[in-house]
């Protein structure tokens, strides 16, 4: 994590005094389900809480850390400081259980309030992107194919889109969500053979999370896998949203434009620049959060019951994409809050291509008086090659074409130049998208 790119609530998910509570409250609630089964005195568990359940200062933190740089083990390091405070009942704390235990159950409830708070960013971007697109349901632009002018859409409809794209992410972060969030308290191999399967129940009831079915020493990697795809796949979204924004400001079109604030500067040697800075952010927070997917699933395949080859990737990757993420997703519901529409370039655009973009209902109208698709296709691409070449407007080349004209009269001809037409199902679309709201 680096804090350019880091917002505090993420970044507190992923700081040692969250870690060490989430442990210590693993540990402890494992005492509770283990003095009510009788393996160990009440009296023990009521004392962990009570002498162990204090804030996790940076003074505690610094004590685990030396006691890590003596002992080599982060768990034990934690262990120790814990029984300094707890004292002699400490020796019921960890009773049949192994690190992983707590490792393991403690990434899956960081992972659940990390999946917790980028819902609540892909919320804030729903909330956003509907407000832009009611806004601009019926601000027709021009939509383009490989880059080219095609047919008129509307600025609502581009929003919509990235309404209904989120709403798939939402959908895929719950399950996600859902997929993470399991317990294992199984013991070093995953039998239970020291620990009693009912401490494993307690635990994860009171964390919010469900018993793993069948732990080795670890939680099965797929889930984890699965948790960061769905990330790399949220960020994917991120960037198409970005890219589209990056492409209609470039100057040649500037139909919109990031909100460009007063004393802002766009380079250091050109005072002119207004450049896409936060789209082109967004472009590279896309690809790293996207990178991290692939270590995830190289962790899936582990030695037998478990190897250690997984930690260090997921201690690196759980806080940077989570962390990634949120900051990316909340960076591009300022853009689109602060998005400036430009309605006089977007007008100019529309007519740039001398009625081009109307060709396909002149095919199809043609097609209707008569004329095979084939001819009538040659007929109307002959016109809009012209066009393209300079030489006029679609709409005049066809009345002056004979064999346009002595199927469409030129009345007909007018009123397949329309941009009505293309804005007739909007609304359509737009409850499909919105409901009916």
């Amino acid at each position: 994590m680096i804090p350019r790119y880091s917002r505090d609530r993420m970044a507190a998910i992923w700081a040692p005094e969250n870690r060490f509570r989430i442990w210590f409250q693993i540990e402890a609630h494992a005492c509770d389900a283990l003095a009510a089964i009788g393996v160990i005195p009440a009296e023990a568990a009521k004392t962990v809480w009570e002498k162990g359940d204090l804030p996790y200062t940076p003074e505690r933190v610094a004590r685990i850390d030396a006691i890590e740089a003596e002992v080599k083990h982060d768990v034990i390091a934690f262990l120790t400081e814990l029984s300094e405070h707890v004292g002699e009942p400490a020796r019921f704390i960890h009773q049949g259980m192994t690190s992983s235990d707590v490792l393991d159950t403690c990434l899956a409830v960081q992972l659940t309030q990390a999946a917790d708070l980028l819902l609540e960013d892909i919320d804030a971007l729903l909330a956003a992107l509907r407000t832009r697109a009611f806004e601009h349901k019926m601000t027709v632009c021009m939509g383009r194919s490989h880059g080219i002018h095609a047919e008129p859409v509307t600025m609502g409809l581009k929003f919509a889109g990235f309404h209904a794209e989120f709403q798939r992410a939402r959908t895929r972060l719950v399950a996600a969500r859902g997929e993470i969030a399991t317990c294992a308290i199984s013991g070093a191999v995953g039998t239970f053979a020291n620990i009693d399967p009912r401490v494993e129940e307690h635990v994860a009831a009171k964390l919010g999370l469900l018993p793993e079915p069948l732990s080795t020493q670890v939680i099965p990697r797929d889930r984890h896998a699965q948790f960061f795809a769905v990330l790399g796949v949220i960020a994917s979204s991120v960037e198409r949203a970005a890219l589209e924004i990056r492409h209609l400001q470039r100057t040649e079109v500037r139909e919109v434009e990031e909100f460009f604030s007063k004393g802002q500067k766009g380079s250091s040697a050109m005072p002119h620049k207004r450049n896409p800075v936060l789209t082109e952010n967004l472009t590279g927070l896309a690809r790293m959060v996207r990178a991290y997917a692939l270590p995830a699933m190289e962790n899936v395949a582990l030695w037998h019951e478990r190897d250690i080859s997984h930690s260090s990737v997921e201690r690196m990757i759980g806080p940077d994409a989570t962390v990634t993420l949120d900051f990316a997703l909340a960076r591009l519901t300022g853009v689109f809050t602060n998005l400036v529409i430009y309605p006089e370039a977007i007008d100019r655009t529309l007519n740039q291509m001398g009625g081009l973009v109307f060709s396909q209902r002149v095919l199809l109208a043609l097609t209707q008086a008569g004329v095979s698709r084939e001819e009538a296709y040659r007929i109307v691409q002959r016109n809009a090659m012209e066009v393209w070449n300079g030489q006029g407007g679609l709409l005049d080349r066809l009345k002056a074409d004979a064999a346009v004209t002595d199927k469409l009269t030129p009345e007909a001809l007018e009123e397949l130049f329309d941009l009505g037409y293309h804005t007739k199902h909007v609304d359509t679309i737009f409850r499909r998208v919105f409901g009916d709201n």
